[in-house]
């Protein structure tokens, strides 16, 4: 794609309603789910029924265009696009996503490339840039880190190639240095974790953080909705212990390990992500402890984290959909036909509980 003028920069969030996307932005179902272990996750391109749902848009929302953004129109069909991957696809919410990325691509009849940045920020800055040298016209990035994207947006600039995020923002100027992105609301997932995990504690008691990784805006959002909402709820439930379980499970295990020791009347543990509480249930069983005596309450959706709703293990898990393929192409559509997208296109999560766990359980990932 040869577009006529340099990008631009402006980050905004909103969100936009499932029927469309300004111009027609017919809205694509996905899945939904999360970050757990390939050896126990089911199929990623079996669960069809948990469909991306775009939220309500909110006011004030901006939108991005082609004229706008200084690109061209041209026919989706006919452009290359680029997708990064920024996680080791053991992950099942990488799996799920990447998979999607490329089950659209391929129903469209879409030339795509791919790369995987195995977890490596430094891999993924140069795989972007050889994706550019391989001829991307489009790209979709899913970040691992949020700073950083400076050389990518100077090499994507200098060929005019529009860019959309997914699942992570970078710290950069939405409608100049990348289009929109596409992602969850994090402060509100780590909203409704507190209420699930006031629910579950009575809103009494004590509680750790088992973070996510540093350096992106997933993990400071759902610190800040999870710190927000207890404050605001539940003042005697005190947040007495924060460490980064950096999105796995084996780290969350043993900083739930190092956590038994230093703080044994624990009463409740907020996981970042599913893997770090499936690692906090591991700890927990390798100390002795029964199920429920500690208060779990996690973020994705992933199958394994909803059977541990059902096994009386974890309290409540709210969902973070992966299956950004048909939402992500379909944005790209309509921007290179001269339509508008919003700059901030906000998923519409669902959560599981006691109440839903086993009913539900066929549509967790």
């Amino acid at each position: 794609m040869k577009p006529t003028s340099p990008l631009r920069r402006t980050s905004v969030r909103t969100s936009l309603l499932a029927a469309g996307l300004a111009a027609s932005l017919a809205l694509a179902t996905g899945c939904a789910k999360s970050e757990n272990d390939a050896s126990d996750a089911k199929d990623p391109s079996a669960s069809g029924d948990a469909g991306q749902v775009v939220a309500t848009p909110s006011a004030g929302g901006k939108g991005c265009t082609t004229d706008a953004y200084g690109a061209e129109k041209i026919d989706l069909k006919t452009a290359t696009v680029g997708f990064s991957q920024s996680e080791k696809e053991a992950n099942p919410f990488r799996i799920a996503e990447t998979q999607s990325i490329k089950d659209e691509a391929e129903k469209r009849g879409v030339k795509l490339l791919t790369a995987n940045a195995q977890s490596q920020f430094s891999k993924q800055i140069s795989d972007v840039q050889d994706l550019i040298a391989k001829g991307a016209d489009l790209l979709v990035i899913a970040p691992l880190n949020s700073d950083g994207w400076e050389p990518v947006l100077r090499a994507a600039s200098a060929k005019h190639i529009p860019i959309v995020t997914i699942d992570r923002k970078i710290n950069a100027t939405a409608c100049k240095d990348y289009v929109s992105f596409i992602g969850s609301d994090f402060v509100e997932q780590g909203k409704r974790a507190a209420d699930q995990m006031i629910d579950a504690t009575g809103g009494k008691g004590e509680v750790a953080i088992l973070l996510g990784a540093a350096g992106n805006n997933v993990t400071t959002e759902r610190t800040k909705g999870f710190e927000d909402r207890v404050k605001e709820k539940a003042p005697d439930l005190k947040i007495v212990f924060k460490q980064t379980g950096e999105f796995a499970r084996e780290k969350g295990q043993q900083v739930t390990e190092q956590l038994i020791q230093s703080k044994p009347g624990i009463t409740g543990i907020y996981a970042e992500n599913d893997e770090m509480g499936l690692g906090a249930v591991n700890a927990l069983k390798g100390a002795g402890k029964k199920a429920g005596a500690v208060k779990i309450v996690t973020i994705d959706g992933t199958r394994n984290a909803v059977q541990g709703i059902v096994d009386g293990w974890i309290e409540g898990v709210i969902e973070s959909n992966p299956r950004f393929g048909p939402l992500a192409f379909q944005t790209l559509d309509t921007f290179t036909q001269g339509g508008e997208v919003q700059q901030d296109i906000v998923i519409q999560d669902s959560a599981y509980s006691k109440a839903n766990a086993k009913s539900d359980l066929g549509k967790a990932f």
